[in-house]
Order: structure tokens, then C-alpha cells, then sequence
């Protein structure tokens, strides 16, 4: 609805704007000449890039003399190939396209001028889907005990639940990402949460076990878009400064989703009032609610896509077919994108160092911190005979180590902004990614000790509070080393930024799933103490990673192509 009235509103504005200036000026007056020369196709991400980076005149930072504006300037299309955009032209006989851009630096079409308002409330309820996926990946591994005596399988084989839909999770960020950046943002989210809504619901009413994991590894392939979308458009409507405060809110409500619904689910398994399979109610509704917020209140985000939709109307106000916006030259098909997609991220995992050691990291982190869903119940529930409802409260301290790191925010922001500054002042162009590390610096040391000091005090004779507080340090780990592995991930790879997040995803997902399965095994076999040891002596292995980095990441960038 609302990107519908978007749409609209943007008709009318440029109806309003031709008879004022005619329909040239209202295209952002580019003017393009083709040529016969042939560009290499660039990558979808240099496409988003080039719109959002063109200065007040419409020029491209990734000129070459392949085009020329009509007032003399020479520019190339990102995206486009020049053979495809004469054929173009012969379609609509011309030998000339006005290429549709924003107008100007200010222009309130792109989205990094909205107000502040409507930026923080499109962040805000795009957030949700986050919380939502999370919140619907981990709230079955609460009421495993109901789904084994309901279909008669062990504790192993009713966790598939959780593990089969965070596996899917993984496979189905390779391809998440090319579909948003061919129809948007808001479609993507509405289709596949209503899909996602569909397979919960079946989830919930699966007469078997085997319906019961077919349905939930199906939500986790449709639950992962969001996920992934949400990035894209925190990053359509903030500059990198903003990001700084604006990506931790993201990764808060991604971290808090997963970790609030066991302190719901888990009082739901223990109800004598209501069937455990309320945990997939529970999941519809919310997944209802976030999904009409969406539909009704959130913008259209995609630069490209607005400008698509511009180039549409200036089509049909002037009857002019030679406006055309650079999304509609682009040449890789999306089955072509949906390849590169597939293939890009393990290139950058096994070739790419930083990658590679990074992703380890965010394994390691969610090895240990989804093996807490079947975890805790052996490290409250049989060491200190909490009921399954107390065991669900218990991921509360978790939580507040979420909050903890976000209430850093501000700290970091001003520290960033305040280097930034001195870096300009001293004729440097900005940061380097490594000034992105220092939240993980933070947060670094507390995973290894929060582990040992959750698994050593894990005693009946030692109070529940000792590893409560335990896992207070863990959340707070956890967040700051997520948060710098994105930023610096991101600042690091640019126009390769996607894909390094993808691998990411990728390998933590199916590692998250896998563990699930394992830490019944583990915990029941080797004991809280030693099962939280080893994972603590994995985590020091890695602690010295943002440090190493931080140090020496500029000669790494230095001989790699694929860094600036």
C-alpha cells in the first residue's frame, strides 16, 4: 500500500515538475549518446553505487569517453553495455536515451534525503524481520521435549526442526539478494514473509515428523530473504557515517529475536492450557503483524528501482520511449546474477583472507551461541533443576549483553566521527576499515572467559547467578564482534561487500544448524564443564583476529585486487 502510494505520489510530482520545466529537466536533464563501443557488464553493486554516488551535475564517477552527454561531458551507465543500448535505441528509433537520475545531491526521490523521521521509522519496522526470522528459527528447539513425545523420535531427531531451518537458512542467502535488486525491497519482503507465514502454519499443523522438518526447512528458505534484504535497505537510506549507529540497531533486533522467543516458547512447552504447537501460532501472528506493518507503512528503498519507476511515468506523461533509467540497460540476466551469487562468496571465503578468518570467527561465535538452545537445558535445567519455563528466562541474560553493547553506540559513533574529522583535516579521504575493529576489540576477550566461567561455575553449589552473569559477557562479546565483522567487512570489500556477507551467512548458518544437532550429544557426553571448555578453547584460537587485523589489515588490503 504504501510503496503504491509512493508510486503514485511520484507520478504526480513529475507531472507537476514537466509543466514547470518539461519533461528533460524532470529526468535530471542526462542526455545519453551511444556509441558502438562495448563496456564490460558491471556488478549489481557498482550499479547502486553509481546512482547513489553521481554529483550534482549527473556525472558518473565510472566515466570512459563510451558516451557523451549532450552538453559535452562524457559519462558510461553503470550496468549497461553499449550494444545492448543501441539496440535499445533501434527499438524506439533514436539515436539517442535520456537516461533518468536523481536530480541533483538534494533531491528527496533518493532515500538517503528522506527526513530523519522516516528514515529511523523504515528502519525501524524493516527491522523487524530480523527479529521475526530469528525469533522463528530458534522458539521450536524450546518445545523439543512435546515434539519428541508427539511423534515418538528421540531429543537428536526432533532438533531437526530447529537445525533443518537454520541450514536452509544458509542455502538460501547465496540467492536472496539478486531478487531484491531486480523488483525491490518491499516486494521481496512481502512475498516471501507471506510464504514464510504459509510453511509456519503447516509447520503447526504437521500430522508427522517428517511434515513437520519439510515444512520448517521450507520457511527457513523463504524466512532468509528478509534477513538479508534488510541490509540493503538500511544501506539505500543512511551514508557510511550514519551506518555506524544504524547497523548496530539492526544487528540488535536480528540478536534479541532469536533469543526472547525460548523465553516464550519455553513457557508455552510447559502450559498445561495450551498445545506446544502455539510456538508456530505464536510465530503466524507476529509474522502477520510485521508483514501488514510493511505493506502499509514502509517506502520503496532501492535507488535503482525509484528510478525505474521514474522512467516509467516520464514514458507515459510525455510518450517520449527514450527514457530509461540504468537498471532497465543492464545487461546479466537474473539468472546469470543468481549464478554469480551462488558462486562469488565461496571465491572470497577460500581466496580471500580476511574472508575467510572473519567467517571462521562469526562460526565459532554461533556455534556456541545456537548451541545454547539445547544447551541451557543442561546447564540450568538438570545442574540447577530449573522447570522449562526458568530455563527460557535464563536467555534473559543474554539479552541484556545485547543491550549492553548497543548502549555503546554512542560512544563508538563519536569516537568514529571524531577520527573521521582529523583524518579529513589532515587531507586524508576517510578512515581506513580497520577503525571499524574496535568494537570487536571489546568484545573479543569476554567470549573465551565468559565460557570458562559459565562452564566452571556451572555447579549446584555455586549459585545460578555465577553463569547468569556469565552469559551477561557473552551477549555483550557476541554483538561487538558481529557488528565490526559486518562494518568491516563491508568498508573492506565495497562493490564485493554483498558476497563477503553472504559467505559469512552461509557457513555461520549451516554451522549453527549442524550444532544444534551436536550439543545434545556433547553436553549429555562430555558434561557442561568440558563441552563449555572446549568451545571456550576454540574461541581463544580466534580472540587475537580483530587485533592482527587492526594492525596489519592495511598490508593485507595492499595485495589484494579485490580491496581498495
Amino acid at each position: 500500500m504504501q510503496s503504491f502510494r509512493q508510486y503514485r505520489s511520484m507520478r504526480r510530482d513529475l507531472q507537476e515538475s514537466i509543466k514547470l520545466h518539461g519533461p528533460y529537466a524532470a529526468a535530471g536533464d542526462r542526455h545519453v549518446q551511444p556509441t558502438d563501443d562495448i563496456l564490460e557488464d558491471a556488478d549489481d553493486a557498482r550499479l547502486e553505487k553509481g546512482i547513489h554516488s553521481m554529483d550534482g551535475h549527473g556525472q558518473s564517477p565510472y566515466s570512459t569517453p563510451g558516451i557523451v552527454l549532450h552538453d559535452g561531458q562524457k559519462v558510461t551507465v553503470p550496468g549497461v553495455n553499449l550494444r545492448r543500448a543501441s539496440e535499445i535505441c533501434e527499438r524506439v528509433n533514436t539515436k539517442t536515451l535520456f537516461i533518468v537520475g536523481f536530480d541533483g545531491p538534494d533531491d528527496k526521490l533518493n532515500p538517503k534525503n528522506w527526513s530523519i523521521g522516516r528514515k529511523w521509522a523504515t528502519l525501524g519496522i524493516v527491522g523487524t524481520t530480523g527479529m521475526l526470522v530469528g525469533w522463528a528459527s530458534s522458539i521450536d528447539s524450546t518445545v523439543i521435549k512435546q515434539g519428541q513425545e508427539a511423534f515418538g523420535v528421540s531429543e537428536v531427531a526432533e532438533s531437526l526442526a530447529t537445525a533443518l531451518f537454520l541450514i536452509a537458512f544458509g542455502f538460501g542467502s547465496l540467492v536472496a539478494a539478486p531478487f531484491s535488486e531486480t523488483v525491490g525491497r518491499n516486494p521481496v519482503y512481502i512475498a516471501t514473509l507471506s510464504i514464510l507465514m504459509i510453511f509456519t502454519m503447516a509447520s503447526g499443523l504437521a500430522p508427522n515428523f517428517g511434515a513437520q522438518l519439510a515444512f520448517r526447512f521450507l520457511a527457513g528458505l523463504f524466512g532468509c530473504t528478509p534477513m538479508t534484504t534488510f541490509g540493503g535497505s538500511m544501506a539505500d537510506i543512511f551514508d557510511p557515517m550514519d551506518r555506524t549507529y544504524a547497523f548496530p540497531v539492526c544487528c540488535t533486533l536480528s540478536f534479541l529475536g532469536p533469543f526472547l522467543a525460548p523465553m516464550v516458547g519455553a513457557f508455552i512447552g510447559q502450559s498445561t492450557h495450551i498445545s506446544w504447537r502455539w510456538t508456530e501460532w505464536a510465530t503466524l501472528i507476529m509474522a502477520a503483524l510485521v508483514t501488514g506493518a510493511i505493506f502499509l507503512f514502509v517506502p520503496e528503498t532501492y535507488g535503482p528501482v525509484l528510478l525505474q519507476w521514474k522512467a516509467k511515468h516520464l514514458r507515459e506523461i510525455t510518450g517520449d520511449q527514450r527514457f530509461m533509467a540504468e537498471i532497465e540497460l543492464r545487461q546479466t540476466s537474473l539468472v546469470t546474477r543468481l549464478m554469480h551469487s551462488c558462486s562469488r562468496p565461496f571465491h572470497l571465503f577460500f581466496r580471500e583472507i580476511m574472508v575467510a578468518l572473519f567467517t571462521m570467527y562469526l562460526v565459532v561465535v554461533y556455534i556456541v551461541l545456537f548451541g545454547f538452545l539445547t544447551g541451557y537445558e543442561f546447564i540450568f535445567g538438570r545442574t540447577y533443576g530449573f522447570t522449562q519455563g526458568s530455563v527460557g528466562l535464563t536467555f534473559i541474560g543474554m539479552n541484556i549483553g545485547f543491550l549492553i553493547a548497543f548502549a555503546m553506540v554512542p560512544h563508538i559513533y563519536f569516537s568514529y566521527k571524531k577520527r573521521l574529522l582529523n583524518a579529513i583535516e589532515n587531507g586524508h579521504n576517510g578512515l581506513p576499515p580497520e577503525e571499524r575493529l574496535w568494537f570487536a576489540m571489546y568484545g573479543a576477550p569476554w567470549l573465551p572467559i565468559s565460557l570458562f566461567w559459565m562452564g566452571w561455575t556451572s555447579y549446584p553449589s555455586i549459585s545460578y547467578w555465577s553463569p547468569l552473569v556469565a552469559s551477561v559477557a557473552f551477549g555483550f562479546s557476541v554483538q561487538g564482534i558481529f557488528i565490526s565483522t559486518y562494518q568491516y567487512l563491508i568498508d573492506t570489500y565495497e562493490l564485493f561487500a554483498a558476497s563477503a556477507l553472504v559467505s559469512a551467512t552461509f557457513f555461520r548458518y549451516i554451522a549453527a544448524g549442524a550444532m544444534v544437532i551436536v550439543s545434545i550429544p556433547m553436553y549429555g557426553n562430555l558434561g557442561v564443564h568440558w563441552s563449555l571448555t572446549l568451545l571456550g578453547c576454540i574461541s581463544v584460537l580466534m580472540t587475537p583476529v580483530p587485533y592482527i587485523f587492526y594492525k596489519y589489515g592495511h598490508v593485507i588490503r595492499q595485495r589484494n585486487k579485490k580491496t581498495p
